[in-house]
């Protein structure tokens, strides 16, 4: 699944991309975004915030540390809002 979720990378059942914004402002609405969707899915990522990168991860800890469809679906997510945002 990861050729449907461009820009992720998968590296030991993580599943992980660094999104670049604007300025800091920008950043925390993406980050606003991306916790909406999390509890939509009711699946959390791990963020990592800059002042202007967001770092998001995903994994499924119920599955012993291994990807999911979800995670997969979750990134995908990511990705239409962070084009619909950017435009990226």
């Amino acid at each position: 699944l990861l050729g449907d979720v461009p820009g992720w990378m998968a590296v030991d059942g993580i599943l992980s991309r660094e999104f670049r914004l604007a300025d800091y402002r920008a950043t925390i609405a993406f980050v606003n975004a991306v916790a909406q969707v999390a509890e939509t899915q009711d699946h959390h990522p791990e963020l990592t915030v800059g002042y202007a990168t967001c770092r998001v991860t995903w994994s499924t800890h119920s599955a012993g540390g291994a990807l999911t469809e979800n995670d997969f679906i979750c990134a995908a997510k990511v990705n239409a809002l962070y084009l619909g945002l950017t435009g990226a």
